[in-house]
């Protein structure tokens, strides 16, 4: 019986790829047989974490350096791509972060998560759309954020584009369940990445443990997510396990959205 869970002879591109949930997401994919197209605004990054999965003897990587707030740039990067072959899925998983209610969210604060965290996903299917309707059909899967549907403290303008994002999600599926598109999304809760030992370190110095054991038991569950547990339901969506599902938007959270109190 074929593996459903097998992405061989697929063409994935990846943005953010170049560290934490986005790097996660390219490495198994690629262990599962997909030909992973990591995009990053940073090529180093980009270009390391290509030259891991070349080194572990998975699939073919390649490196792009893109800066998905910029429409040209992220056409120019996707139609190249699809020259050599079909865009079989699309991850947007590229995003920033911000701390801060509506009075201290500046203006330009504003803008720059708008930029980044919607016009990015917006562009990047933007970019794809076409090539997958060409084919036939395609996966596209976005990285939200439980902070799209719950309150939470001090995430005024990150909830904000979190919460586009999941509208983009459940447009495009409708817009395009006749071109045999799917798209969905996930939320993750609290994922232990690179941001979270960073703002530990900037927020709270020699206390940096004290408070990850306090965003860590946040969780009902106890604890953070990891970017291997992101990647794992991420490749289950993008497979063909998931052929039923579109227009969703799948929690991982620990508990957080239903469990607390």
């Amino acid at each position: 019986m074929t593996d459903p869970f097998r992405l061989d002879g697929r063409t994935a591109i990846v943005t953010g790829a170049g560290s934490g949930i986005g790097r996660a997401i390219a490495k198994l994919f690629a262990r599962r047989g997909s030909s992973v197209c990591l995009v990053d605004i940073r090529r180093e990054a980009a270009e390391e974490a290509a030259r891991e999965i070349a080194g572990s003897g998975d699939a073919a990587a390649h490196p792009f350096a893109c800066d998905v707030t910029n429409a040209e740039m992220t056409r120019r990067v996707f139609d190249g791509i699809a020259a050599s072959g079909p865009i079989d899925i699309l991850v947007n998983s590229a995003g920033i972060s911000h701390i801060g209610r509506l009075e201290t969210t500046t203006e330009e604060d504003f803008e720059r998560l708008f930029r980044v965290n919607v016009k990015g996903v917006y562009l990047g299917m933007q970019a794809a759309i076409g090539h997958m309707r060409r084919k036939g059909g395609g996966v596209i899967l976005n990285l939200c954020s439980i902070a799209a549907t719950s309150g939470l403290s001090d995430r005024f303008a990150y909830s904000m584009t979190k919460g586009a994002v999941l509208s983009m999600t459940l447009s495009v599926a409708k817009d395009y369940l006749a071109d045999g598109i799917r798209c969905n999304a996930i939320s993750p809760a609290r994922i232990h990445t690179p941001f979270v030992d960073a703002f530990l370190r900037d927020r709270y110095p020699g206390q940096e443990q004290e408070m990850f054991t306090r965003l860590s038991e946040a969780q009902p569950i106890g604890r953070m997510g990891s970017p291997d547990e992101v990647a794992a339901l991420a490749l289950y969506l993008c497979s063909d396990a998931a052929a039923f599902i579109t227009g969703a938007d799948i929690p991982l959270d620990g508990g957080y959205v239903n469990l607390r109190g």
